[in-house]
């Protein structure tokens, strides 16, 4: 885990995109039109717009280093989905996207800490008070790195997740259905620990 990074005064909420808000697919979502929001993901999202916490997006998008969209496409994703989450009384404050291949081994592909360092650094986060909620073991090793409590949903690769041998190396707050739930349990259960 890294160290020195408990400067920030607030927690946030870290969100992992594809699996969690909307729906994955075998071949990315490259476009609007293939962008599906998950059940309950509004939901969510409204009731994470009512705390006073930044709610952040951290994704790989690696379609774009692999040369399937490009950089234009996802603002054009993510501005639209900005807007239906608005519209629907949720808040996204921010978004961070890693666009490298994996054979690029940058610092900001999750498991790799930078996109968190990023955010952290830019909305004054204190990591032990904040959380992620991902679908993914990458997402899981990222958090664990920076010394983010972590929720695994089990939409996406969450089922996945749940099998690969590198999940012993995490260790995981909670495990729910997906982020309605996750976010139920952070706002009622997980509350006095995460905000006291």
């Amino acid at each position: 885990m890294l160290c020195g990074l408990g400067n920030g005064e607030r927690g946030a909420v870290f969100l992992d995109r594809d699996g969690v808000i909307n729906r994955n697919r075998p071949g990315y979502v490259r476009r609007w039109d293939q962008f599906e929001f998950l059940p309950g993901a509004l939901e969510a999202l409204r009731d994470l717009a009512r705390e006073h916490l930044p709610v952040l997006v951290i994704s790989n998008q690696s379609a774009i280093g692999r040369g399937l969209m490009s950089p234009r496409d996802l603002d054009e994703i993510n501005a639209r989905m900005l807007e239906v989450v608005t519209a629907a009384g949720g808040r996204i404050d921010g978004a961070y996207y890693c666009p490298h291949a994996p054979q690029e081994r940058c610092v900001c592909r999750k498991p790799a800490p930078g996109l968190f360092l990023r955010a952290m650094q830019r909305f004054g986060v204190d990591p032990g008070r904040s959380c992620l909620v991902g679908d993914s073991v990458a997402d899981m090793l990222a958090a664990q790195e920076v010394g983010i409590p972590s929720i695994l949903v089990l939409t996406g690769r969450g089922q996945e997740a749940l099998v690969d041998p590198r999940l012993r190396d995490c260790s995981i707050t909670y495990i729910a259905a997906d982020l309605r739930e996750g976010v139920h349990w952070l706002l009622h259960e997980g509350r006095g620990w995460l905000w006291p």
